[in-house]
């Protein structure tokens, strides 16, 4: 199946272009071996499931690199990370008066 704008999968080998071909879910399970080994050398490998992108698998490390770079930008992180973290305020708090609204 030839999609509009896109090459059909195949499987990649080191001469292809690795940013436009995939691997059907049939094919990758059939050459995993050689996905693996794609993917440790540093070439993310894309996998389709009936013709729409599915996963990418990608080497350890890289998924290491991500992983630990999407943690550190959590709101919780930066908050707790902030000179201001062990800022405390004081116990008394005014009151405003609230006013009526209808409903």
């Amino acid at each position: 199946m030839v999609m509009k704008g896109r090459e059909p999968d195949r499987p990649r080998t080191a001469s292809t272009d690795p940013a436009r071909i995939g691997w059907k879910l049939a094919e990758a399970k059939a050459r995993f071996s050689e996905v693996v080994r794609l993917a440790a050398a540093g070439q993310p490998q894309r996998v389709t499931v009936r013709g729409r992108d599915a996963v990418v698998v990608v080497a350890a490390d890289e998924y290491d690199r991500l992983r630990t770079r999407r943690a550190a930008r959590t709101l919780h992180d930066l908050l707790s990370r902030s000179p201001l973290a062990n800022l405390e305020f004081g116990g008394d708090s005014e009151r405003s008066p609230v006013r009526e609204v209808d409903f």
